[in-house]
């Protein structure tokens, strides 16, 4: 074998080991990368996950506003990204516990049964108003002895919190996505499939109930979302019998 002979082999080995090396590392990076969504999401490979829909309060018949089947789609896709499998059910239909499988749910409490049971349990320090009249205060939210006012399509506000309950080791998740317009619930989706990384690095496997505002949504729809406030400690104490409010209009 001559010295070039040698030396075209020596090369073409070095790039092949050079070449799984490589591949050994992003593979190493990516099941890493991996593992810790599954671990914040609560979805190991082949788990099970609850979709709870809500319903289109404006409509007639039973029906789920398309922002929000918009917002389902997101997070179908964030689910199949992790391996796991997902069952959608009806706000009405779910008639089961926490923490056997991770929940996403999806509606404020006016169109959502199983919101509403989730914030009561879990977030006694949160009010929304559920008054179909028209008024300054519909849809607005009351955390602790703040009250959030909505000006539709140009300031709204939504709910992310990732709650869990026990001590266990195995207790499953349950994410929240309570918004003042439909629109505000696919922009919290949208807003967690972004920001699950950073989210995981800050509150690891707890539980964290962030206040976000949806900036002139008629114009830029679910994309521009502000962070306001990680409200977790007002959200979960008990509001007091006559708590004074300081009122927050959109502006």
């Amino acid at each position: 074998m001559t010295d070039d002979v040698r030396n075209i082999v020596l090369g073409v080995v070095a790039a092949g080991i050079s070449a799984a090396l490589g591949w050994i590392a992003r593979t190493y990076l990516w099941k890493r990368k991996l593992r810790r969504k599954q671990a914040f999401f609560g979805l190991p490979e082949n788990a099970e996950s609850l979709l709870v829909v809500n319903r289109d309060p404006a409509a007639t018949e039973p029906a789920v506003h398309r922002f929000d089947v918009f917002a389902l789609l997101e997070l179908s896709a964030l689910i199949k990204d992790c391996g796991a499998h997902v069952q959608v059910v009806t706000q009405d239909a779910a008639h089961q516990g926490f923490g056997e499988r991770t929940e996403f749910c999806v509606g404020g409490p006016g169109s959502n049964r199983r919101m509403a049971a989730h914030m009561a349990a879990m977030l006694p320090g949160v009010r929304v108003n559920v008054d179909p009249e028209p008024g300054p205060d519909r849809g607005a939210f009351q955390i602790g002895t703040e009250r959030y006012r909505m000006d539709p399509g140009v300031t709204e506000y939504v709910l992310l919190a990732r709650l869990t309950a026990g001590d266990r080791r195995d207790t499953r998740p349950v994410f929240l996505f309570c918004g003042q317009r439909a629109i505000t619930n696919q922009a919290a989706t949208r807003y967690l499939a972004r920001n699950h990384e950073r989210l995981a690095r800050k509150h690891g496997s707890g539980s964290f109930v962030l206040l976000l505002k949806v900036v002139n949504s008629q114009a830029y729809g679910p994309d521009v979302v502000e962070l306001v406030a990680d409200v977790t400690r007002a959200a979960q104490t008990p509001l007091p019998a006559a708590a004074p409010r300081t009122s927050h209009r959109a502006s």
